[in-house]
């Protein structure tokens, strides 16, 4: 029987997904001390794919080439590759081509999206957003750390106080979600650290959280219904 991690997971860019990823099994990777939880996948190895990562101490992965790029958020422990070491709490772009070689000498967990990023896209970063600054919010009780942008896509990490409720608003590109820390919500339900969602194209929330919470937040990378640029077109 073909592994699972051959089948399309949540592949369909234009629907709502929500995952607990609390809830998802370790699942075998091609390394034995490399383990993943498979959150959205357009199929097998080396298609566009979104995974919780876990190395065990001491564990590695062979060098290879990222053709689409990959970005990632170091959750525990620390990761290393030859280009250096990267703690909890570090995010990472290795643009499309880049190539590296993995470690794990304590041991961590990531999150990662791989086979992604448009080839235009070619700065490397690295960015310790336990050191980096916060920049006020657009309401009381937001804080926001930008991490990336490129093309209309943005990345960030958003830090909710407790009970801080946010304006209705609509995301053009969608908008994806992993909250790190705390209970995010919006009038669909309410989430806990671990939960991963995904908002198709101009999809609309009014969200809040009454605890408090961190999320790393996506915007504006995913596609726009041809059918929806037909439906702006001007008469003539």
């Amino acid at each position: 029987m073909p592994e699972a991690s051959l089948y399309p997971l949540h592949a369909d860019l234009f629907q709502r997904a929500v995952v607990d990823t609390q809830a998802l099994p370790w699942v075998a990777s091609p390394e034995p001390t490399v383990q993943r939880k498979l959150i959205e996948r357009a199929g097998g190895d080396g298609t566009r794919a979104t995974s919780l990562v876990r190395f065990a101490a001491g564990a590695s992965f062979p060098a290879h080439t990222h053709a689409q790029g990959e970005e990632f958020f170091v959750l525990s422990g620390v990761f290393c590759d030859e280009f250096g070491c990267y703690p909890a709490g570090s995010y990472v772009v290795n643009p499309p081509g880049s190539q590296h070689t993995p470690s794990a000498p304590e041991g961590c967990v990531i999150f990662v999206k791989l086979h992604h990023l448009p080839a235009a896209s070619t700065q490397k970063i690295v960015i310790n957003t336990l050191k980096a600054a916060w920049l006020p919010g657009l309401v009381d009780g937001l804080d926001v750390m930008p991490l990336a942008d490129f093309g209309g896509e943005h990345t960030a990490l958003v830090r909710w106080q407790p009970n801080t409720y946010f304006k209705p608003h609509h995301h053009f590109g969608g908008e994806e979600i992993f909250v790190l820390e705390g209970e995010f919500c919006d009038e669909t339900g309410c989430y806990p650290a671990g939960s991963w969602l995904r908002s198709p194209h101009f999809s609309h929330h009014t969200p809040f959280t009454r605890q408090g919470c961190t999320i790393f937040v996506k915007t504006g990378h995913l596609p726009i219904p041809d059918t929806w640029f037909n439906a702006i077109q001007p008469l003539v």
